[in-house]
């Protein structure tokens, strides 16, 4: 769905990124973690097309994209139901209200941002962004904003998403247990300029994943050794 090769990018002779490679498969989700500023974000502006590389090459075999910012970025002025339709007018109300649904905002339809808490804020542009039917869907940190407790449970209402969409999803975060309970495959990166310090694969049921199995506990301690 999505290659990169060998993307380099700096920002006059500040390097951010160095010969990194790597790819998004068909109905997956890659995962990328690393340390605050070492380009993760750029990363993600580059696979939108919003920046260009300095070098490397992007093949994006993607018709549309769906990008997932860190903060909500809902209209102010429209409710639950109006801010997630209005990226597919021609999509269905019975579509729109089942995404509604199953990220828990049911009876919430009418309800606008400012009568809404964070969590349910980013629910809802989570489900916006599902809503757009895009090929590939980008998310720069979502759940950054959020206490411990409402990301597992946010990440719950992503897997639901997922096994119901099967979208292709490039997810970069800070979090080691986001990466973990969602990635089909994680790419940690090294500090600025970036490089891949490793690719983890992970084939185990996303729904039947616990942060406690020796697996998990054996790959969170890989990822901390190399963070650190």
């Amino acid at each position: 769905m999505l290659k990169l090769k060998n993307i380099e990018k700096a920002y006059n002779e500040l390097w951010v990124l160095k010969d990194l490679s790597m790819e998004v498969k068909k109905e997956e989700i890659v995962c990328i973690i690393g340390p605050s500023g070492c380009g993760k974000s750029t990363l993600l502006n580059i696979c939108s097309g919003i920046i260009k590389p300095t070098k490397g090459i992007i093949i994006n075999n993607s018709s549309n994209i769906s990008y997932v910012f860190q903060e909500d970025r809902l209209l102010p002025w429209k409710n639950v139901y109006d801010n997630i339709h209005i990226v597919n007018e021609q999509g269905s109300r019975d579509e729109c209200m089942h995404l509604i649904k199953m990220v828990g905002l049911e009876g919430f339809e009418k309800h606008y941002p400012i009568q809404l808490s964070g969590g349910m804020r980013q629910r809802c542009s989570i489900a916006r962004a599902f809503y757009y039917n895009a090929d590939l869907l980008l998310m720069d940190e979502p759940l950054k904003s959020l206490d411990y407790s409402l990301r597992i449970n946010m990440i719950k209402h992503i897997i639901n998403l997922w096994e119901n969409t099967k979208k292709n999803i490039m997810y970069v975060t800070h979090e080691i247990d986001e990466a973990l309970l969602l990635g089909d495959r994680i790419f940690i990166l090294s500090n600025r300029p970036s490089k891949i310090l490793k690719e983890i694969k992970i084939n185990i049921d996303k729904n039947k994943r616990s942060l406690t199995d020796s697996f998990l506990v054996d790959i969170r301690t890989q990822i901390i050794d190399l963070l650190d």
